[in-house]
């Protein structure tokens, strides 16, 4: 299964759509965090329908996504999460393909699909420290990247 993301991933990370136009930053970059952003709605161990709903909007509405391509990328990288034993397989996929910014705006993408409930959990906020940590985040990029995600959920933090 991971060689069906990572083939997805190849084929859309490449620079070029279908139509043979080349491809945004913004789309590359939600293809990748899709399976992260699964990731952080599981961590609870619990359905929340607030933040299935925030990962699909990341992945269809807010980046542009047709909705095949949109349940495509869902439902591989939701396999992948059941099988996957590490966040490495996907972190590593994002620290080879992304620089800094783009690496910081995956963290707060993670932050925003967190609080799309109203509240962060605590074991959310580790995953996302954690996948911060793989892709080499500076702390102070990764503080930056949880305020900016939080304040869009409307949640100030002091």
């Amino acid at each position: 299964m991971l060689d069906a993301i990572r083939s997805f991933f190849t084929d859309h990370l490449a620079g070029v759509d279908a139509d043979g136009t080349e491809a945004s930053e913004e789309r590359r970059l939600q293809l990748a965090t899709a399976a992260l952003l699964i990731e952080v709605t599981r961590v609870e161990r619990r359905e929340d329908p607030d933040e299935a709903a925030a990962v699909e909007e990341a992945v269809r509405r807010k980046f542009d996504l047709d909705p095949t391509e949109t349940d495509e990328l869902l439902r591989l990288a939701r396999e992948e999460v059941e099988r996957s034993v590490s966040y490495y397989e996907f972190t590593s996929l994002i620290h080879e393909h992304f620089d800094l910014a783009r690496k910081a705006r995956v963290v707060e993408l993670m932050w925003r699909v967190a609080a799309a409930d109203g509240d962060v959990d605590k074991h959310q906020e580790a995953l996302v420290r954690k996948v911060a940590d793989l892709l080499y985040l500076p702390h102070e990029e990764y503080i930056s990247a949880k305020v900016r995600g939080l304040r869009a959920e409307g949640i100030e933090i002091a």
